[in-house]
């Protein structure tokens, strides 16, 4: 009951208000408040008045400006890095080593017979075009050269360029000296133009012409199967004519074979224009390969690792983890820490780390593919994925090569200061690399991003990335249009830009790890029956025996936000948080006060309208009840006529009698009438 007699005075407090008006209210916070300023506004005199409403109105200002400062670089969620240097034993990092070529050319070269005779008769046309013959026995298979073949682009006419396929057989003589002054000059090598123009023969018009970047004199000759890299041929005079400069070989890509819509990729150079022509006809056929036969073919760990030694342990092959990249082939990766607890380095030196000797078998490469000759290295953290394109290190053929670890601890902060991730699962990609049981990097993001938009633009995925379930590898037999719908000049330029970049960075503690060659020195003899610049040795060990802590932290605390604020309204107004409390109040007893006043406002503007609808007064209750039971008043029936039916008699008060008011005197017979009678 007390609680029910409680809550019904509430509201009849509710309902009646704070019982006093806006001015009465402004004055009584003005009289109160702890807040320096507003008492002078009501007891000084009219002139200090206005000066000081002037001042406490300007400070208010610049209270509420340096707090929209705070506030908004508070909000901006900024952060601070800090470098601190530790000692303590570390763990030996995990350390990748592919060969530079993927697999072995006795192994592959069925697939890619076919492919070495058409880029040995192509080499021979563009360098040679006088001494080519016609003549080739067995005669070539061009259905794989015309899915993707290499054009000349000859532009002496910038509006009319000339666009010669290098097996065409109605070539004339303009198109052998054109093929004759490719020998001489290609464009320079500053950039790719990627041109789009429907598909051309000799002398006919493209409508879309092809720029002409400035060239260059060629110095690179084209490799040959015999020689596993590329040789440098001697130089162009220096005087070379503008004329000579201006062909372009070029990769087209077509939507279908002999389709007119059609795609140029222009390249700098002879060298370059077939290295990548090979290496989309090699990745086509290999696409098809399974991934145990492509396992098999490439570098076996017993064959290739030959001597390995960590610290005064002696290793071999089986200390390895084997994986298979699609750059590299067979990968061997050492302390992994997938199966086993990753080694520890207790001291720095060349004497307490990793040497291995390795044989790349340089003989067996495949030709055209590989540019370099060596192997391909990385150091990275434990139960992460070896990126080798973007992170590894070449190590050359034939010398010894000792690498110096320096090893950087990096902390980042998460959400809101950043957008980076603890494990991936937030981040709108599916890790394609997860079938690898490896944690979450850039790298992985990233590339499996393109993964899924380019089985999203072609139906089909890129071979040097891991597959989504139920989806092929693309190849030109199969997906004709694949290099055009997605062309694979995205993968080196922009596939970054069509991913989320704001979401794939790692979270929480993760190491990088500096490798710096610290010598390169061509090696001594090896009694062990190898090539020597077959046979690679490498020194991997700690530099220094310390590391170094890059670690952010909050540049603005909530801590620091509230001390802020409070320092610039005591500054500049002499308030704390109670003079806050006050102005609180106040709002809310003129928002009381406000909500009564529209509540009176809308009851008198709803009786307003009904007195409207009826302009008399309404009849009171003792006035209908005196209607109903005088039975004496009867209404006039004015202007009743002969037709006239009677109206029904009106409830109403009759007219008082006043005579019936008035005193009568009593009739009473006097002595006078008494005597006549008798």
């Amino acid at each position: 009951m007390n609680l029910k007699k409680y809550l019904v005075r509430a509201l009849h407090r509710l309902q009646k208000g704070p019982g006093y008006t806006y001015k009465e209210l402004l004055v009584w916070y003005c009289d109160n408040t702890n807040t320096h300023g507003p008492k002078r506004i009501i007891k000084e005199g009219p002139k200090k008045k206005l000066i000081w409403f002037f001042l406490t109105l300007l400070f208010a200002s610049l209270v509420f400006w340096q707090w929209g400062i705070l506030i908004n670089t508070y909000l901006s969620y900024n952060v601070t890095s800090s470098l601190s240097i530790g000692f303590k034993t570390m763990k030996f990092p995990a350390v990748t080593v592919c060969n530079a070529n993927p697999f072995k050319y006795s192994e592959v070269k069925p697939l890619l017979k076919e492919l070495d005779r058409l880029i040995e008769a192509a080499l021979e046309r563009i360098l040679q075009p006088g001494n080519s013959s016609d003549d080739v026995y067995p005669p070539l298979d061009l259905e794989l050269w015309n899915q993707m073949p290499l054009v000349l682009i000859d532009e002496h006419d910038k509006d009319n360029p000339i666009i010669l396929d290098i097996f065409e057989t109605n070539q004339t003589a303009m198109g052998n000296e054109t093929m004759g002054n490719l020998t001489t000059a290609l464009p320079t090598p500053d950039a790719e133009n990627l041109t789009t123009a429907p598909s051309t023969r000799d002398g006919e018009n493209l409508s879309t012409a092809l720029p002409t970047p400035d060239a260059e004199n060629l110095t690179t000759a084209l490799p040959t199967p015999d020689a596993g890299n590329l040789t440098t041929a001697p130089p162009t005079p220096a005087n070379s004519t503008t004329e000579e400069k201006k062909y372009k070989l070029a990769v087209k890509l077509c939507s279908s074979p002999g389709s007119d819509n059609c795609t140029y990729r222009n390249f700098s150079s002879a060298a370059q224009a077939v290295t990548e022509w090979y290496l989309l006809q090699a990745t086509s056929i290999l696409s098809k390969v399974p991934l145990h036969d492509r396992i098999r073919m490439g570098y076996q760990a017993e064959d290739m690792i030959l001597a390995c030694l960590y610290g005064a342990e002696p290793c071999n092959y089986k200390n390895f983890t084997q994986i298979y990249h699609p750059d590299h082939g067979n990968c061997y990766i050492f302390n992994w820490g997938m199966d086993e607890e990753a080694l520890n380095s207790s001291n720095p030196g060349a004497e307490f780390g990793l040497k291995l000797i390795l044989d790349i078998s340089q003989q067996d490469y495949i030709p055209y593919l590989s540019s370099a000759a060596g192997a391909r290295l990385m150091l990275h953290q434990q139960k992460s994925f070896p990126f080798l394109k973007d992170q590894g290190i070449y190590a050359m053929a034939g010398t010894e090569t000792s690498i110096g670890v320096l090893v950087d601890e990096l902390e980042r902060m998460g959400y809101p200061y950043s957008d980076c991730t603890v494990n991936g699962s937030d981040v709108p990609v599916t890790n394609l690399y997860s079938q690898y049981n490896t944690s979450y990097s850039i790298q992985a993001c990233l590339r499996s991003c393109f993964q899924n938009h380019m089985v999203e633009s072609c139906g089909c995925g890129h071979y040097m990335f891991p597959l989504p379930e139920g989806v092929n590898y693309c190849n030109n037999e199969d997906y004709p249009g694949w290099g055009l719908d997605f062309p694979y000049s995205v993968l080196r330029k922009g596939y970054v830009n069509k991913c989320d970049s704001g979401q794939v960075s790692e979270r929480n503690k993760h190491f990088i790890f500096s490798a710096e060659p610290v010598n390169s020195s061509l090696t001594r003899a090896l009694a062990l029956g190898q090539r020597r610049n077959g046979v690679i040795k490498l020194n991997i060990y700690f530099q220094e025996y310390n590391y170094r802590t890059i670690s952010e932290s909050a540049a603005t605390t909530i801590v620091w936000l509230l001390s802020s604020l409070g320092g610039q309204f005591g500054f500049w107004m002499g308030g704390s948080v109670l003079c806050l409390i006050e102005f609180g109040e106040i709002i809310i007893d003129s928002l009381w006060i406000t909500i009564i006043n529209l509540i009176s406002w809308c009851k008198g503007l709803k009786q307003r309208r009904a007195r409207a609808r009826y302009p008399d007064a309404p009849p009171t209750v003792s006035e209908l009840v005196e209607a109903h039971t005088n039975l004496g008043f009867q209404h006039e029936a004015g202007g009743a006529g002969p037709g006239a039916q009677a109206l029904p008699p009106e409830p109403g008060t009759p007219p008082p009698n006043y005579d019936s008011l008035r005193v009568q005197p009593l009739d009473t017979p006097g002595p006078d009438s008494d005597t006549d009678t008798e």
